[in-house]
């Protein structure tokens, strides 16, 4: 069983323990910035770096959670959460300029981030039905396993476009803070350690989508198999 094979656990170890200190280091990352005041806060910050590109159609939101900030290219609308959009601090605008980056990509045309979009319905469908497919081949066909291992190898040709395109979107953030005077450049070492927390985060992401695919062509490659 699946769920109680301990190669799995194997398997994922690494990716668990990094994913978890990502999430710590992040959130103590963080609120070491929230100490860090600024003149503007989070949506002020990314409505000048949208303006300054142009980019009056993007509006800006708030949205409930903590750090549930995200860019939505299809409605052109940029989501801050609570402590990011109102907050006055160099984490708020870090974060905010962030997926302001997100924005210019769109605008810009940035090719990797066209392809991630492109990828999404794919890596959807890959991350809801893999696993259903993959226990109903155990049961059915076995056609059906290896189905599933090709649909959760979507999730993981995602996570790996998407590494690219958060890089640069932090790039393009710390780029137009110090640019637009947002934040003075001695004190762009509070936006650079969020974005660095915050980028240990995508990577465990991407880490664990790797090895569980890595486990998959293990157990049912024959490598694996008794």
């Amino acid at each position: 069983m699946l769920f109680f094979d301990p190669y799995y656990l194997l398997f994922l170890a690494p990716a668990i323990l990094l994913g978890l200190w990502a999430q710590a280091r992040l959130r103590s990352t963080f609120a070491e910035a929230e100490r860090f005041p600024t003149k503007l806060s989070g949506a002020e910050a990314a409505r000048r770096v949208l303006d300054s590109a142009g980019l009056y159609n993007v509006t800006v939101e708030p949205i409930n959670g903590f750090l549930s900030d995200h860019y939505d290219s299809r409605q052109k609308v940029l989501r801050l959460s609570p402590k990011v959009y109102s907050g006055h601090s160099m984490a708020a605008v870090g974060v905010a300029a962030h997926e302001a980056g997100h924005a210019l990509q769109d605008a810009r045309g940035y090719a990797p981030l066209a392809i991630r979009n492109a990828a999404v319905p794919a890596a959807n469908f890959g991350g809801s039905l893999s696993w259903i497919l993959i226990f109903a081949g155990l049961f059915f066909s076995y056609t059906l396993v290896w189905v599933g291992i090709l649909a959760f190898g979507c999730v993981v040709v995602f996570q790996l476009i998407n590494l690219p395109v958060e890089f640069n979107a932090s790039s393009r953030a710390k780029t137009q803070l110090a640019a637009l005077g947002i934040v003075h450049p001695s004190d762009q070492r509070f936006v650079s350690r969020v974005l660095g927390a915050a980028a240990w985060t995508y990577v465990a992401a991407t880490l664990q989508s790797v090895l569980t695919l890595a486990y998959l062509l293990f157990r049912f490659g024959g490598f694996g198999n008794d």
